[in-house]
């Protein structure tokens, strides 16, 4: 039995998930790609979404998602369009989601071309979409739905299983097994203490895991995330401004929700409109309605939650917000502001200093969120350069991400050590920074691998 490891994506950066397992043994070979996530953030990263896959997308026999974030599953579309006829695996939450996140970035892809090509921004003539939204339903038909704990059976006789992660709605780590050897992508880890998602299951004896390590150089810090945002909604409020908060439109957005529902029954802010204008969040809080067995939230909480926001559904709706004036509340998509309805809001509001924009999640480089948050008062949206004179303020508590503190917590938790534990899906100081606590801490050996790099597991 040979099982090879080539790291295609989320090497030496925080997105771009790929992972590449072939397998050769007494039942056949297999080539099983874990995750098919899109490259976000700087644009020399952005541009290996045009590239080709390493290896032709038609003999890949399965892909396998640890979950829906686009960085881990959004260039499905890509390989089914160029050839991969195969099942894509996921849990049920996960292709739940998959079915709005999909489509939404089809959507995006496609309107960001034909405005690109209205307003002759663009260097290339014409612009094209990544995919289309066609390259998305074909894509979802081939989803998969697992249960955890599930045993599915692939090619060459891997066994595949999903195991909680927390982080967000049918997060997994994902399990191969393959003649007793076993390797484990641990995915996005969520936290022990996560307001809204149930913990992580405990990590299993493993020959070889892969861990993220998004926030592997910072401990979430213990301030109460509550009293942040409830100061942040206060002051802007007695401004009489605009709070603008760019959202992940899955978890992150329907963790705002629970908290600013707290603070509104506590009196501890004032009433006042609030949006969530993402349709994509809003299928995503339904999706989280459906899986209640995955968050810790009571029917009561998840209600309160939900209704404490007005759902912004059409475009016309979403431009007539921006001739309102505060105090309001406007949660918006994308969370890293790299599009989406979040941009015509930054543009309206952005200038005004009454206003404030609040960021409540990781900015990866070269995204217009790290940007602002690195001190920025310009930025260049739809062709145009837009100042920024509103204050900008930071939530970190919110994170869905473990750190380096809880990802090394719940390494220890494993019945044994592995053979290799290879760091990926962070900055390379993160990821080092990862590598160093595990080999200090518990005395595993750990590799931080590069783009491209392939590794034999014996």
């Amino acid at each position: 039995m040979t099982m090879t490891l080539t790291f295609l994506g989320a090497a030496g950066t925080v997105t771009g998930s790929k992972y590449l397992v072939e397998v050769k043994g007494t039942e056949g070979t297999a080539r099983i790609l874990v995750d098919c996530g899109l490259f976000q953030g700087l644009k020399a990263l952005r541009l290996r979404n045009r590239e080709p896959l390493a290896v032709p997308p038609g003999s890949i026999d399965a892909v396998v998602l640890t979950h829906a974030h686009l960085d881990h599953s959004g260039w499905t579309p890509v390989i089914v369009r160029d050839g991969f006829r195969g099942p894509v695996h996921c849990t049920d939450g996960t292709r739940d989601l998959c079915q709005i996140l999909w489509p939404d970035a089809a959507y995006l892809n496609e309107e960001h071309a034909d405005y690109a090509n209205r307003r002759k921004f663009s260097k290339h003539r014409p612009a094209k979409p990544l995919f289309t939204k066609a390259d998305a339903a074909t894509a979802l038909r081939q989803l998969r739905a697992h249960g955890f704990g599930d045993a599915i059976e692939l090619p060459a006789g891997v066994t595949l299983r999903f195991r909680p992660a927390g982080h967000i709605v049918g997060a997994a780590s994902v399990l191969l097994e393959h003649q007793g050897r076993k390797l484990l992508f641990s995915g996005d880890l969520g936290r022990a203490n996560d307001p809204v998602m149930a913990p992580p299951a405990p990590m299993p004896a493993v020959d070889w895991l892969v861990v993220e390590s998004t926030y592997g150089e910072r401990k979430h810090g213990a301030e109460d995330p509550a009293d942040v945002l409830a100061d942040v909604v206060n002051r802007t409020a007695e401004r009489g401004g605009v709070l603008v908060i760019p959202s992940f439109a899955v978890g992150r957005a329907q963790s705002l929700m629970r908290l600013l529902a707290l603070l509104r029954r506590e009196g501890r802010i004032p009433e006042m409109p609030m949006y969530l204008n993402s349709p994509m969040a809003t299928n995503a809080t339904e999706v989280l309605r459906r899986h209640a067995s995955e968050v810790r939230l009571t029917d009561q909480e998840c209600d309160e939650a939900c209704e404490v926001v007005e759902y912004v559904r059409t475009a016309d709706d979403s431009r007539r917000l921006n001739d309102q004036r505060g105090p309001m509340v406007i949660i918006s998509a994308s969370g890293m502001v790299t599009g989406g309805r979040i941009l015509h809001h930054l543009k309206s509001f952005g200038p005004d200093g009454r206003n404030t924009i609040l960021f409540v999640g990781y900015q990866a480089e070269g995204t217009r969120g790290a940007s602002l948050i690195n001190g920025s008062r310009l930025l260049r949206i739809h062709g145009e350069m837009v100042p920024i004179g509103a204050e900008v303020a930071r939530l970190d508590g919110l994170s869905a991400h473990a750190d380096y503190d809880e990802i090394v917590t719940w390494l220890e938790g494993a019945p044994a050590a592995p053979q290799k534990v290879f760091v990926t899906h962070g900055a390379p100081h993160a990821s080092q920074a990862v590598r160093v606590q595990i080999e200090s801490r518990l005395g595993w050996p750990a590799h931080v691998p590069e783009i491209g790099e392939r590794v034999k597991l014996r």
